[in-house]
């Protein structure tokens, strides 16, 4: 009785068991959670052992295969043979535009959001400039990875390889890396669009193509071009834009969702979300802020942002230490996940965490992209192809298709055959040239500062007095260099007598002429008469102004025929002068109904008080007196014109040249029969001094002349012919010389039929390749 007294109700004891079974029930579970938990580490152990031990046989396999290699020519792995397909379509540009569709990684997100250390974490190596908040991805970076027996980097463009297990090689590439970046921006922006492509290979890398854009930022500072931000969104939305690139959008778990700029861009262009991949970067900075761990389970499965994806990832990508290696940061990732609540709570999955089942699963869908979608591209350029080859057809069916390179070795060809031609001018054509040259320069200072004040003495003794004086003061001062310009226009004016004449050939491609002008202009400027050729002619035309003697009637002949010609010449360009001056004469204007400027009537008055002096005084000096002068002036008043002194001065100046000349020419029509009695030192009523120093000059020009061509035909030639191969060299290797001088649908067709092929090439050879590994 006191049992059943004392013992509690049954509901009691029925709630009690309950209670001791749901205990059980909920230890049982966490029981179990913790074994799988311990499972799931143990086998992401084992499975990391095994990852280590796989990847150190297969570089111990490249390393043997390698060796065994060195005999045979290396063939590209098949990740390079696709990077070098990308490289070709980022450098093509067609009017048929046939746009690049190939597949690529494009890893896009916010500035500062870890978006090249995931790009880093997948390398496996420390590979890009970094600074503290501030932009320094400021150009797309493609990184093509791909196993090999070495970890190294190396530049499309550039032999060097940097071995990314030493630091100092590390530094130096992320140097490169800044330096080639900074130099691609231009016109004060601060980004660029130039893709700077670059290879990583090492063992147990994942192969596939990355694209690095700059970082999406939110707010334009002090320091960047305007138009940086709005330059960035439509950079990263192009890359974006091909419908087969996988967009690997990198999300900052440490920062508020709702500040993200990039998941808008993302679900735009691919609102679906069957070609992006997700992934939340810092999660451990993350979990330290968490006040809902919900809130990143919403993130990881979709929910939280308005995009969708192929799959969500989570991983720690570094600890805030710059200096951090790949390895620190790799075990701080498995060290954080083994031991995070997000991992032990359910939060995330097993296999959506850490850098190395994100590469996986990036480089598997790289891939599956490649396989599904290069075929394709490869059809395009072949009708590419084909509408160019029939335009080409169409409109140059006779001629060969030629690129800039190979248009410009063909005008290099033609320009040094003309250089080879300057050697087939006679020493007789030579030396007219050089004369008419070196006459054409000395000429107005032969007739001004020697003739015409030698004429003015009065008498045959001063005259050859001032004659002697003036041209040893010439020939030592100014006829050597003058000679040596000359020289150096002749070879110049025959060289480019060559290239006109080559214009008229059957034969002739007008696409090279300017070219050719560039090339032989640059030539000409750069080349000089060498220095001691002044000094050697000045002695030869010391010398040779020293005689005073002519012997032979043919040269006295010669002489008066060259004076004849040198007073017409100069005649005729004074009758010019007078012309401009004065206006048309009576007879023009009265048959032909032509006027004179009132300024022109004015000096027509003039003109005709100061012909009455020449016609009082025959042998009148060159200038006029004063009394002369007033006389003028007075008679223009009565006139009621008003003139000064210096405008009778400098309607003076033409008159007499005129009258001189014309002189002149009389006493040469004189000396023609004149050389007897100079030559027997008779006396005579016509003065033939002038003769003497035009024969001189004649003489000084010759012997010049020769000298010169001696010195092209020996030297000068040989010397142009190096400088324009000099020019040549340096025009080959100047992408935009040969851009801007050689033009033209034809020039450009050739050039796209040539890239279209290449490409169609590769593309083939890479289909082959990829079916062959299947």
């Amino acid at each position: 009785m006191n049992a059943i007294a004392f013992s509690k109700p049954v509901s009691e004891q029925i709630e009690d068991r309950r209670q001791k079974g749901a205990e059980t029930m909920q230890q049982r579970m966490d029981r179990l959670q913790d074994e799988l938990i311990k499972v799931q580490i143990k086998y992401q152990r084992e499975l990391e052992h095994l990852e280590r031990e796989n990847k150190e046989l297969r570089k111990q396999l490249l390393l043997y295969r390698a060796n065994k290699a060195t005999s045979k020519k290396v063939k590209k792995s098949l990740i390079d043979m696709y990077s070098d397909v990308l490289d070709e379509l980022s450098e093509y540009d067609s009017s048929y535009n046939t746009q690049d569709h190939l597949p690529r990684v494009v890893v896009v997100g916010d500035q500062s959001s870890g978006k090249t250390s995931v790009l880093e974490m997948i390398a496996q190596a420390r590979i890009f400039p970094r600074g503290a908040g501030e932009m320094m991805t400021r150009a797309p970076v493609k990184v093509t990875l791909s196993e090999g027996p070495y970890h190294i980097a190396q530049f499309r463009d550039s032999a060097r390889e940097f071995d990314l297990t030493k630091e100092s090689d590390l530094a130096e590439l992320r140097k490169e890396v800044e330096i080639r970046m900074k130099n691609s921006i231009r016109d004060g922006k601060t980004v660029s669009n130039d893709v700077i492509s670059m290879s990583v290979k090492g063992p147990g890398l994942q192969r596939m193509v990355l694209v690095d854009l700059p970082g999406i930022i939110s707010t334009v500072t002090s320091d960047m071009a305007s138009d940086t931000r709005e330059a960035i969104k439509q950079m990263t939305q192009h890359h974006m834009s091909n419908p087969n690139a996988i967009i690997l959008c990198i999300q900052d778990g440490s920062v508020d969702a709702e500040r993200s700029n990039v998941t808008d861009l993302v679900s735009q262009m691919d609102p679906q979300g069957k070609r992006t991949i997700f992934v939340l970067t810092k999660v451990d900075m993350a979990e330290e802020n968490l006040t809902n761990p919900d809130r990143i389970k919403k993130i990881l499965s979709g929910k939280l942002f308005p995009m969708k994806a192929l799959g969500y990832f989570a991983v720690v990508t570094g600890r805030g230490k710059k200096d951090d290696s790949i390895q620190s940061i790799r075990e701080y990732e498995e060290k954080f996940f083994h031991n995070s609540r997000l991992f032990k709570d359910g939060v995330i999955m097993s296999g959506q965490v850490m850098t190395r089942n994100l590469s996986l699963a990036v480089s598997e869908c790289f891939w599956k992209m490649v396989r599904e979608t290069v075929e394709q591209q490869a059809d395009a350029f072949k009708a590419t192809r084909f509408n160019l080859e029939t335009e080409w057809k169409n409109n140059f069916p006779r001629l060969r298709e030629l690129d800039r390179d190979e248009l410009f070795e063909k005008a290099r060809g033609e320009i040094l055959d003309e250089i080879i031609n300057l050697s087939q001018v006679s020493p007789k054509d030579w030396e007219e040239l050089l004369m008419k040259k070196m006459w054409d320069k000395v000429s107005m200072h032969v007739f001004e500062n020697i003739y015409l004040p030698a004429a003015q003495t009065g008498n045959t003794s001063t005259f050859n007095t001032t004659v002697d004086i003036k041209l040893k003061q010439w020939a030592e001062q100014q006829l050597p260099q003058k000679s040596v310009e000359s020289g150096w226009e002749g070879l110049q004016t025959e060289f480019q007598h060559f290239m006109e004449r080559a214009k008229n050939r059957p034969d002739h491609d007008g696409i090279f002429d300017n070219l050719k002008t560039a090339v032989v202009d640059e030539a000409m400027r750069r080349h000089s008469w060498e220095d001691k050729a002044s000094e050697m002619l000045r002695v030869i035309q010391l010398n040779t102004l020293e005689d005073r003697s002519v012997n032979e009637k043919q040269h006295w002949d010669s002489a008066v025929k060259f004076l004849e010609n040198s007073v017409k010449e100069k005649l005729q360009a004074t009758e010019m002068i007078l012309r401009e001056m004065f206006g048309p004469g009576a007879k023009e204007r009265w048959l032909y109904w032509k006027y004179q400027t009132e300024d022109q009537i004015k000096r027509s008055h003039v003109k005709n008080e100061l012909e009455k002096f020449l016609l009082a005084d025959y042998k009148h000096p060159p200038s006029l007196s004063y009394d002369e002068i007033m006389t003028v002036r007075k008679l223009m008043e009565r006139n009621n014109i008003d003139v000064d002194s210096e405008y009778i001065r400098e309607t003076w100046h033409p008159i007499y040249r005129r009258h001189f000349l014309k002189q002149s020419l009389a006493r040469a029509y004189d000396c023609r029969k004149g050389y007897y009695l100079y030559h027997q030192g008779l006396e005579s009523e016509v003065d033939c001094a002038d003769v003497v120093l035009f024969w001189r000059i004649q003489q000084v020009l010759k012997v010049t002349a020769n000298a010169l061509r001696q010195q092209v035909m020996n030297r000068e030639a040989r010397r142009l012919d190096k400088e324009i191969k000099d020019v040549l060299e340096d025009y080959s290797q100047d992408a935009e010389k040969k851009l801007k001088l050689l033009t033209g649908r034809r020039v450009t067709l050739a050039e796209e039929l040539k890239r279209v092929r290449q490409i169609q090439e590769k593309l083939e050879e890479f289909i082959q390749a990829l079916n062959h590994e299947k």
